[in-house]
């Protein structure tokens, strides 16, 4: 196994431990929306969305620097991989992989959660856009059955909520696959390390053998 770079290490480990802090700090909001019942469930869908409205609200700063720490992590990816040996391509390849999931789940679904929340324009964000639906003659009926398509408001929350859930899950499973490396390397050291002793006993003894004869 070739030597991995510490420092891409901590490129990847970094960034990755930065996004599982921002989702930690929407877990209470998420938890009380996919798994717990509370007595009063509207407030906290309110409580959720102008929670949601103020992050999309953010300074162009904040997002900025998200997508620095994003960039960093894929350069720490780069610089692993480059001239790779095959224990990098088994666990730098897989998380790399993982890695542009989460990217994907916050492109895909966070994102555009964000966005709809703000706008309020829940099940209907495709005629929003001036996206025209085939058949429909542009009469208001139709319209109004297609919108009840689209998933409301309660359902547009869960599903950003179980996004966040899903992009925490795939970046543990980042670090897992990091901490393998490390486990792997460290293992392989230790056994290089054994053998050479090893070697080393066995010139000494034959070193010692020819001096008594």
């Amino acid at each position: 196994m070739a030597k991995t770079f510490p420092f891409a290490t901590f490129m990847i480990i970094g960034p990755t431990c930065f996004f599982l802090g921002i989702l930690f700090s929407s877990f209470p909001y998420d938890y009380n929306i996919l798994w717990s019942t509370p007595a009063d469930r509207e407030a906290y869908f309110v409580i959720l969305e102008n929670h949601l409205r103020f992050l999309h609200a953010s300074p162009p700063l904040i997002s900025r620097i998200l997508h620095i720490v994003i960039g960093t992590g894929l350069l720490g990816f780069t610089l692993k991989l480059y001239k790779p040996s095959e224990a990098n391509m088994l666990f730098d390849g897989a998380s790399l992989v993982l890695y542009m999931c989460g990217i994907t789940v916050y492109i895909a679904n966070i994102v555009k959660g964000l966005r709809v929340v703000t706008a309020g324009t829940y099940g209907q964000a495709e005629l929003v856009q001036g996206e025209t639906v085939a058949g429909s003659g542009g009469t208001k009926d139709a319209e109004a059955a297609i919108v009840d398509d689209f998933i409301g408001r309660e359902d547009s929350l869960r599903v950003l909520a179980a996004s966040n859930t899903i992009l925490a899950l795939v970046l543990v499973g980042v670090l897992v696959l990091q901490a393998g490396q490390w486990y792997a390397q460290r293992k392989e050291d230790a056994e290089i390390e054994a053998m050479d002793k090893a070697q080393l006993e066995k010139k000494n003894k034959a070193k010692e053998g020819k001096k008594t004869r």
